[in-house]
């Protein structure tokens, strides 16, 4: 296999990138993004080039010729762009990659990072819902994801390959920009005030096996991966130890996002919808189909989310080493 890796500089496409290198029917990993990536790749070439410069990109994906793309050049709002630039960077990425690597000629499969966003949280939608559920996105990043999964699908028929979708649950960790986990960090974390809504979290190394694993094993069609069991936003304040700062009515959570916002966590609407509605979903067939075995429950990821590295300082000594 001759993989492509859009998004290779973030958390989750280097993952993916680490984990390809490991296998043996894998001869060959490209990539690119805006950033580089932070962690070591042995086998991987990679290319700094932002998914809006056309040009680039495309001369890029067709000289390799890829035959297998993990498509994760799918940026999240206020994540590492603004929303808007997010958008933009999402569509452009999308059509020019994976246009290019279709009119290459040895494209036989696409794996697309997407999300339970793309369910919605509109009225009579279900609190689970499985892959069968209707597709009806009430954020923008809802639309995003369901555009994306559209323009994955349409190539898929012109050029007969097979897509899987991964419909992820919220991506968090430590290390993982997400912006959910910067609101749930804060000192002061807004709660709804008459409600509990449960959502779920997903590993960010959960997420890049299931990425792997869907190419590895060609498959074809939506799954959704999510990590066991569920935690809540009034859970997730009293386990980080936060405080929590109780609001309701519309005005009160535009207040709520804009103190948010002021300390360096902005709040788009899908990660408000998550906080006021809940974010769950029924990940039975992803882990059945693809074969990942154990899957970090949420609780898990919550707990890694609130954990950071403490700094020891080291005494001064006077003497020198040589």
């Amino acid at each position: 296999m001759r993989v492509l890796v859009t998004g290779l500089g973030g958390e989750i496409g280097t993952r993916v990138a680490q984990l390809l290198e490991e296998r043996d029917e894998v001869a060959e990993i490209a990539g690119f993004d805006f950033v580089p990536p932070r962690r070591r790749l042995r086998r991987s070439t990679f290319k700094r080039i932002d998914p809006r410069d056309r040009d680039r990109l495309v001369s890029f994906v067709e000289d390799f010729a890829p035959d297998a793309v993990a498509h994760l050049g799918i940026y999240e709002p206020d994540s590492r762009m603004s929303p808007r630039e997010a958008a933009r960077a999402s569509e452009a990425c999308t059509v020019h990659a994976l246009g290019a690597a279709a009119r290459a000629g040895a494209l036989e499969r696409i794996a697309v990072r997407s999300g339970l966003s793309v369910y919605g949280r509109g009225r009579g939608t279900p609190l689970m819902p499985d892959e069968a559920a209707p597709l009806a996105p009430t954020t923008p990043w809802g639309r995003t994801l369901l555009e994306v999964e559209s323009l994955a699908a349409g190539i898929a028929r012109r050029h007969d390959v097979t897509v899987s979708a991964l419909r992820c649950a919220v991506i968090a960790g430590s290390h993982v920009p997400s912006p959910l986990g910067r609101v749930l960090r804060l000192p002061a974390v807004p709660v709804p005030a008459a409600a509990d809504p449960p959502f779920s979290l997903l590993d960010r190394d959960d997420a890049a096996r299931a990425v792997v694993q869907a190419l590895l094993r060609r498959h074809d069609g939506p799954l959704n991966v999510v990590g066991p069991g569920a935690t809540s936003p009034w859970q997730a304040v009293a386990f980080g130890r936060r405080i929590p700062v109780p609001v309701a009515g519309p005005i009160g959570w535009r207040l709520a996002c804009a103190f948010a916002e002021a300390l360096g966590a902005p709040v788009p609407p899908h990660v408000l919808e998550v906080l006021r509605h809940g974010r769950t979903g029924d990940g039975t067939r992803a882990v059945e189909e693809l074969d990942l075995g154990f899957v970090r429950p949420t609780q898990e990821v919550l707990a890694d989310l609130y954990e950071w590295a403490t700094v020891t300082p080291l005494p001064r000594t006077a003497r020198r080493v040589a």
